[in-house]
């Protein structure tokens, strides 16, 4: 039975693999087939990018992690050319390193972000975006996002991100097909993901990770699933509100953790699996005098041993004011099924507190943000 599993997984595997490269070799066929048809049509190439770098200052340090000055460099270059009034080419490269060795070291072009590590070089988006009429479709690497929420998104299941530092975190693209029609009030998505993309925990010598002491821990194999990812969802625009369902079948891009004694060193092994899931997902938004009134829910249930069942929801009320934006409201959880001993869910972690977010926009490049996140029964900030 076990033989029979494994063999399962790896056809499974091997054909996210196909659909993964397919898509790919579309992107990469395609564009050649529109150069050659260059002299014929009318065409809009863009471009921009810009270089970053960051600071980040602790004033103390962590256990493992001495270090209390950060530095990280990014070059991002956003290449877009539409050859035709209904096809889009979409492109987002990243360059990347710093001084906390967050950033991988190996020069590499990386697509799946898969690493442990930030890639040096990598691929943040390419993709296809063709619309003719009430239909869009947007083929390969993509940034899908749902829910209406700002702080916490529950329904928000095609947005992993980067956590390797937890309070400053990014999106990843995930690489797969969407599917949007628009008629009136009404709007369908569809979405197919081939090929998962997880999200990036912190690494253990860095200080997110508050390891036990006098115990030697290290990094095990981490267990990427195979399997396909599919989901639905469906908003309506009615008389002075927006609603929208969703249904999500796939996997929890935050990973259960796992641990082996390594009896040969002495130490501690950890290792990342990720859940089969399934959501079942409302979010709401209602414009009233004053504010607006945003609610948000989805309901997870997993066939995978280790992975809790749970309601998670949030209720918050906005407000913008000139330039200003305000945000504010509580996030909330009702688990239905406990089976979790470990593992890693920032998103989680925000559950059961009252969330608030300020901010201001002082122009086209340049904003300043305040978020806090307060427990209800005041034990952490």
């Amino acid at each position: 039975m076990g033989n029979q599993k494994s063999k399962i997984k790896s056809q499974k595997s091997k054909m996210a693999r196909r659909w993964a490269s397919a898509l790919v070799s579309f992107l990469i066929f395609d564009f050649c087939l529109l150069i050659c048809d260059l002299p014929l049509r009318a065409q809009t190439f863009t471009q921009r990018g810009f270089v970053e770098t960051d600071l980040t200052l602790y004033p103390q340090t962590a256990p493992g992690d001495s270090g209390q000055v950060v530095n990280q460099w990014l070059l991002r270059y956003e290449p877009a050319w539409k050859p035709f009034p209904w096809l889009k080419f979409q492109g987002s490269f990243d360059a990347r390193t710093d001084t906390h060795n967050q950033v991988d070291r190996d020069w590499h072009l990386d697509w799946t972000d898969r690493g442990l590590h930030q890639p040096a070089f990598s691929v943040r988006r390419l993709s296809a975006r063709m619309h003719q009429g009430h239909w869009t479709v947007e083929l390969g690497k993509q940034f899908i996002r749902w829910g209406k929420t700002d702080i916490l998104t529950p329904t928000d299941r095609f947005a992993p991100r980067d956590y390797l530092t937890v309070v400053n975190n990014d999106f990843l693209g995930v690489t797969g097909a969407r599917l949007t029609y628009e008629a009136k009030s009404d709007t369908i998505d569809v979405v197919f993901v081939p090929l998962f993309t997880p999200s990036r925990a912190p690494l253990l010598d860095q200080r997110w990770v508050v390891l036990p002491a006098g115990v030697a821990i290290g990094e095990g194999a981490t267990n990427y699933p195979g399997g396909t990812q599919q989901g639905v969802r469906w908003n309506h625009l009615g008389n002075g509100y927006e609603a929208s369902l969703s249904f999500f079948d796939g996997y929890n891009n935050l990973p259960l953790i796992d641990y082996t004694i390594d009896y040969t060193n002495l130490s501690l092994l950890l290792s990342q699996r990720y859940a089969r899931i399934r959501t079942y997902g409302a979010d709401f938004a209602k414009p009233l005098p004053w504010f607006t009134i945003k609610g948000e829910m989805a309901y997870f249930s997993s066939p995978t041993p280790g992975e809790d069942e749970y309601l998670q929801y949030v209720v918050q009320l906005e407000r913008i004011k000139g330039e200003w934006t305000f945000v504010g409201g509580y996030a909330g959880e009702y688990v239905t099924v406990h089976r979790n001993i470990l593992d890693f869910a920032p998103d989680r972690g925000l559950d059961k507190a009252v969330l608030a977010r300020a901010g201001y926009t002082i122009d086209a490049t340049r904003s300043v943000a305040f978020e806090v996140a307060q427990r209800q029964n005041g034990a952490g900030t």
